[in-house]
């Protein structure tokens, strides 16, 4: 698959653009150059990973057993989907 560098350029931005309010029940840290860890109501809920124009949502206390559970362009919806998933389980 070949994408142009125009193509690149035009995708959002892969960081949120601010901080969770401290107030916020889903907080969030960067804590890897592409990876950060979510919090829900002060316990972790998983991580979501930056690859390449993605982010990856992986749900569990610990990364090194974390499922994936999303993929998605957009910061809020990988945020919702650790909430959503956190809710069912």
């Amino acid at each position: 698959m070949f994408v142009d560098s125009e193509t690149l350029r035009a995708l959002p931005t892969r960081r949120p653009a601010d901080a969770a309010h401290r107030a916020s029940r889903i907080q969030w840290d960067l804590i890897a150059e592409d990876r950060y860890e979510v919090r829900i109501a002060g316990e972790v809920a998983g991580y979501i990973d930056v690859v390449g124009a993605v982010y990856v949502v992986l749900t569990g206390p610990r990364y090194d057993r974390a499922e994936e559970v999303a993929q998605t362009l957009v910061w809020s919806t990988a945020t919702t989907a650790l909430d959503q998933h956190r809710a069912r389980g």
